[in-house]
């Protein structure tokens, strides 16, 4: 097979940044088969494989690279699926700059092997030619309970049902897919992929119970009791958003990031018969300068917004989201606000919105996170005249579980703790995994400690059953 040298990523067609700005369709179009092909065709094979190493799923890369640059991708597939239950999101959604492609060898000098665009291509390839059911695999007479159908759970059990379990999943919203359905826009992660990938799922026999609020309806107790589950992973995530304190927060036109996006992206607030309305106002503000703010402040372009900014107390070297959903986010008009950080949010005379007041900042010294510390400049406020203001400072896991659970131990940030990177819990039988036990962190890292807490359990109950 001839290598292709070429230094540089085949480009990724995109749609043009003026009309996708005023839609909610797929930004990337994906690649053609030759083009899939000739950036396959990039990798060069290296013998310690790096790039396994940066995928917290462990996908067997240059595997499934080979066989898309022979034009096999149906059998590229069935390797990418040996690993991860979702290629199709991840294809789209991680991030593989700090991942795997991070450490391929071709990136030391040159752009790295798009591995992401290869495992979306070949995710979407598989979807729009194969139509043959899964195997339900034979049952080894166990059932675990999955709590939360987010991308730990779902990960969590679709390798335990590999394994023949009995699993069910417990969610507490009306649709499967959690952060992938409420919190990512349909622009970045079309939801219809994301429910053809649960249907996967439930054809190896993964059951999923919608509605079902654990720690309200049932307990975990009442689920290792009663309802004789041998084993619980807990991957609700953390939907609880996070504010400044800052005076103003309260005022109508002020959003968490959680809120404006699930109204946009689950309740589909962009349609006109949406039940579920959003304020967009003509001046928009998004306090912050993660994935999720980029999220946001393309979200509320397309709602109408006039002029969006990003309002971040770092400088844009300093921006924690994908260089990607920046770049796109500029392409699209996004204002960039940095080294400023809110002080105030305004009121009119009838409780709205009306500016938001900020100061300046400069970088000083790094923090323990490594990051240089910014500082504010002294008498340097200025105000901004906005309508809507978007927080998206991160968030935390709910209470519910832990409040309900006893000896189930967390830490001051209310995540729960685990002994290490299978997930175990102070709870025996109990495992946890994701942004339930890390905070927001990515969907791949999410995936990771699902594939690892499903080991574990598998492990757990069959040395039980040994008694």
């Amino acid at each position: 097979m001839a290598f292709n040298m070429d230094p540089k990523k085949c480009p990724m067609p995109t749609q043009d940044p003026k009309v996708r700005a005023k839609n909610f369709e797929e930004v990337a179009l994906g690649y053609t088969p030759e083009m899939a092909v000739s950036e396959a065709k990039r990798c060069v094979h290296c013998k310690n494989k790096p790039c396994v190493e940066g995928c917290p799923v462990g996908i067997k890369i240059p595997e499934f690279i080979t066989q898309v640059a022979e034009g096999n991708f149906e059998a590229a597939y069935q390797i990418i699926s040996e690993d991860s239950s979702l290629p199709a999101v991840c294809g789209r959604v991680c991030p593989q700059e700090s991942q795997c492609e991070g450490r391929c060898t071709r990136g030391i000098k040159n752009e790295p092997v798009g591995i992401g665009r290869l495992e979306r291509f070949v995710a979407d390839w598989h979807r729009e030619n194969t139509h043959a059911e899964a195997a339900v695999p034979p049952s080894n007479g166990h059932k675990v309970a999955i709590i939360g159908a987010g991308p730990a759970g779902l990960t969590a059990a679709g390798d335990l049902a590999k394994m023949g379990y009995k699993v069910t999943v417990f969610e507490a919203l009306h649709v499967a897919g959690g952060v992938l359905m409420y919190g990512i826009p349909e622009f970045r992660l079309p939801k219809a992929i994301v429910q053809q990938e649960i249907e996967g799922l439930k054809a190896l026999g993964v059951d999923i119970e919608c509605n079902m609020v654990i720690g309200r309806i049932l307990t975990i107790d009442e689920l290792m009791g009663r309802f004789g589950f041998e084993a619980v992973f807990i991957g609700t995530g953390a939907g609880l958003p996070r504010f400044m304190g800052i005076p103003g927060e309260s005022l109508k036109g002020v959003y968490s990031a959680n809120e404006f996006l699930t109204r946009s992206n689950l309740m589909k607030a962009y349609r006109p018969d949406s039940k579920t309305p959003i304020y967009v106002g003509r001046a928009v503000a998004v306090v912050g300068g993660g994935n999720v703010a980029m999220d946001a402040a393309r979200s509320a372009l397309r709602l109408g917004a006039e002029t969006v900014y990003i309002v971040y107390r770092r400088g844009m070297e300093e921006l924690p989201a994908r260089k990607e959903e920046i770049e796109h986010a500029e392409e699209e008009g996004i204002v960039f606000k940095t080294l400023c950080n809110p002080v105030e949010i305004l009121s009119d005379d009838k409780g709205f919105v009306r500016a938001i007041r900020c100061i300046k900042m400069e970088l000083g010294e790094p923090d323990a996170s490594g990051r240089r510390r910014p500082i504010e400049v002294a008498g340097s406020e200025f105000e901004m005249d906005v309508d809507t203001v978007i927080m998206s400072l991160g968030t935390s896991p709910n209470p519910l579980i832990r409040t309900t659970t006893p000896g189930l131990e967390t830490n001051k940030h209310g995540c729960i703790v685990t002994g290490g990177d299978d997930g175990d819990t102070s709870r025996e039988g109990v495992y946890a995994g994701g942004d339930a036990v890390t905070g927001a962190a990515t969907v791949i890292k999410a995936m990771g400690a699902g594939k690892a807490a499903a080991k574990a359990i598998d492990q757990y109950i069959q040395n039980k059953a040994k008694g």
